[in-house]
């Protein structure tokens, strides 16, 4: 059992791993806490009725429209587990009216995800307190994208530290290739929107991206179907994300009381995601002069 410690000025604290105390538990920290899948709107826990096998507890839409498949496990995972997560996966291909249905019932659901019903792209995260990095090695045989994420839990008194660490395989072996996903770049971007924006937003991208080098920040760009973002692991701290087939945005991971406090006129917070949006104008709108949010979304997702 591995202890953290916890430096305060009042002195050191040591805290032991709590492990959780059931499988339904980790569920409900997981469903109740946004933050720790980032870019996904979870739809509904329990989902499955009577004798049904092959459906999964939980189901989600991510920020680029792909259907989640969440299985969760309070205990060591390996590889047996891919074969039944499969079964999720073809369950969700099969069955896109349940998924829907099961969308149109939320009565929140963000606006700005657009799900293609016709073609559903299907992504598989699962997670539990520890798994064997040779599952990685089956994963990387299977054409879904799949998310490997551990969750680990230390309580003191009433506070709880969460640690969520997404496995990733060997950067020395080759990336597959995920069946039916695309490649975002900018063939992809002109089918769906204005010519003239997307060689802007690119540019802003490619310009942060240098920006990001030159501060230092350990920050890993990925385009994504309606943003581009900056990572460090699995979480973003920054990014620029599609608004309209025109329009784009800077968005920083910050609360919003802190990113109010700085003073640069927000175009709105979107509390689903926990960020906050500012709209750019090309030509006008200079990255430097967001120094100061985008350093700040570094500092608290690094904790630099």
């Amino acid at each position: 059992m591995a202890n953290l410690f916890w430096k305060t000025p009042q002195g050191i604290k040591a805290l032991l791993a709590t492990p959780f105390k059931t499988e339904d538990k980790l569920e409900q920290i997981v469903f109740e806490t946004s933050e720790l899948l980032e870019d996904i709107f979870l739809l509904k826990r329990q989902i499955r009725g009577g004798n049904k096998t092959g459906i999964p507890d939980i189901v989600g839409i991510d920020s680029d429209g792909n259907i989640c498949i969440i299985e969760m496990k309070n205990c060591p995972v390996d590889s047996s587990i891919i074969p039944q997560v499969l079964q999720y996966a073809f369950w969700a291909e099969n069955n896109p009216d349940s998924v829907k249905s099961l969308w149109l019932e939320c009565d929140n659901r963000p606006d700005d995800i657009t799900v293609t019903w016709e073609s559903l792209q299907v992504r598989i995260l699962i997670i539990a307190p520890s798994i064997l990095r040779s599952t990685l090695d089956l994963v990387d045989k299977i054409n879904y994208s799949v998310d490997l994420i551990e969750v680990k839990r230390w309580v003191e008194g009433e506070n709880e530290i969460l640690l969520v660490h997404k496995l990733e395989a060997d950067a020395k072996k080759p990336t597959k290739p995920v069946r039916g996903q695309p490649t975002y770049d900018e063939v992809f971007y002109k089918t769906g929107h204005n010519n003239t924006s997307v060689d802007q937003f690119l540019k802003y991208a490619r310009d942060l991206e240098k920006f990001v080098g030159q501060q230092g920040w350990k920050l890993e760009i990925k385009f994504n179907k309606n943003y581009c973002g900056f990572k460090a692991g699995f979480f973003n701290a920054f990014g620029i994300k599609w608004i309209g087939t025109k329009t784009f945005a800077f968005f920083c991971k910050l609360p919003e009381k802190e990113a109010k406090a700085i003073d640069i006129s927000m175009t709105r917070y979107e509390s689903l995601w926990k960020e906050a949006v500012y709209f750019i104008e090309p030509g006008k709108t200079k990255i430097p002069d967001f120094k100061p949010l985008f350093e700040l979304a570094y500092k608290k997702l690094s904790g630099d």
